[in-house]
């Protein structure tokens, strides 16, 4: 019946017959498939844009920090501090559920900078103290030279991996850094690695102005002796990070002589539980434009079912004349199922296509700009694929009401009607 020439020379003639009718029935189904295609492809932009700010975190990562006791233990008072130490990095490194642990340090503390030297230039930065395997944990992108390996830390030696801001600031346009040396506290380092800014916000901001040292040597260098800021640590693959979390945590406090049930002593933050939750908001507002956009899409179906109502009472005598002539109730169906799928196939192409082509428009004005909130508002073929199926049941369904109500007349009372 698809390739029947006769049925599709009458669908032809339907629509020509009504354009105007037949062209507002289409928007609708047109608006609703441009608008499902629209919001998807927004919540797609804003998931990589927010996403795409962790800028690489690992997600079964976390971060440990000290903060004052809250509670009296073990004969110490509460509102006791500490530090940790490099003791508590091997005491980490034992654990079964951690994969990498990094320690870290930072001149005046943590997000606080400090004057570093370059001849008669000089800028304030945030000096760090890394281990190679931080870039495994938070990704760098290394646009020059390399970043911190294992011999900097056995030997101590005295160089430093710096990001775009500190070139910007301390080195002429065109000059190339690699092998240059900035002072920093009085102690010369050369550099042997530039990086470039991969997130937005203040994070990203830091990592423009962050000079990564080796811990070893940051600890020397600047009298840090045995001390640690803070942890970086990334758990196993088959270990949760929440799991591995409560495990370091545990250990630390056994170790510094802190109430197991005092929660606030160990600073922390993990990426696996925030992930989680960014994953479930983003799900949830996926669920929720599928099912506007759905909605949008039911009203233009029923008015494609109403049009078809329409088409059949005005076709009743044409429908009598073909059952008197032998035509089967499947030959009737079919005929009124092509004509309401035709029509919503092509309101629904011209929908999606639209659709597709505004996200298109849309990406290219914005960009692909590093640490963009919103960036890649487009649809995957699988969204389109699902878009059609959509189309194509909604088309199914608009035509099945009529199509029954067309054989449920009897053809002497069809041929009856004037």
């Amino acid at each position: 019946m698809i390739v029947d020439r006769d049925n599709w020379q009458e669908i032809f003639a339907t629509i020509k017959k009504n354009k105007l009718r037949t062209t507002l029935t289409m928007l609708g189904v047109a608006w609703g498939i441009f608008m499902l295609v629209i919001m998807l492809g927004a919540g797609n932009g804003l998931r990589n844009g927010i996403m795409g700010a962790f800028g690489g975190i690992a997600t079964n990562s976390f971060f440990l920090w000290t903060q004052p006791t809250t509670k009296p233990y073990k004969g110490l008072k509460s509102g006791r501090t500490f530090i940790y130490d490099n003791a508590d990095v091997e005491a980490l490194k034992k654990l079964p559920s951690m994969d990498i642990v990094c320690p870290q340090n930072q001149l005046g503390g943590f997000r606080q900078s400090n004057n570093v030297v370059r001849g008669l230039k000089t800028g304030t930065f945030n000096v760090m103290g890394q281990y190679p395997e931080f870039i495994l944990v938070m990704k760098k992108d290394i646009v020059k030279g390399r970043f911190l390996n294992q011999k900097d830390i056995d030997d101590k030696r005295k160089i430093c991996v710096i990001g775009p801001r500190v070139q910007e600031v301390l080195f002429k346009k065109d000059e190339n850094p690699m092998g240059q040396y900035i002072r920093i506290n009085g102690v010369y380092f050369m550099v042997v690695g530039l990086t470039r800014v991969s997130r937005g916000g203040q994070e990203g901001q830091e990592d423009a102005q962050a000079v990564y040292i080796p811990f070893t040597t940051f600890q020397k260098a600047f009298n840090f002796t045995n001390k640690v800021g803070w942890f970086v640590v990334k758990a196993k693959d088959n270990v949760t990070a929440e799991q591995a979390e409560q495990e370091a945590i545990a250990v630390l406090k056994e170790r510094h002589k802190i109430a197991p049930d005092d929660k606030v002593a160990i600073g922390h933050w993990n990426m696996g539980v925030e992930f989680g939750k960014l994953n479930g908001l983003f799900s949830g507002i996926e669920l929720l434009i599928w099912v506007v956009g759905i909605g949008t899409l039911l009203a233009g179906v029923i008015g494609i079912s109403n049009i078809m109502l329409i088409v059949v009472k005005e076709r009743t005598k044409e429908i009598g004349v073909k059952r008197a002539l032998g035509a089967t109730p499947a030959n009737v169906v079919s005929q009124i199922l092509l004509e309401a799928l035709f029509i919503t196939a092509i309101a629904g192409y011209a929908g999606l296509a639209a659709g597709i082509y505004c996200l298109e428009g849309l990406n290219i004005l914005i960009g692909h700009e590093d640490g963009a909130m919103f960036t890649n508002p487009t649809v995957d073929i699988s969204i389109a694929a699902k878009a059609l199926s959509v189309i194509i049941v909604g088309g199914l369904i608009a035509g099945f009401i009529p199509a029954r109500r067309a054989v449920a007349i009897h053809p002497v009372e069809a041929l009856r009607t004037e």
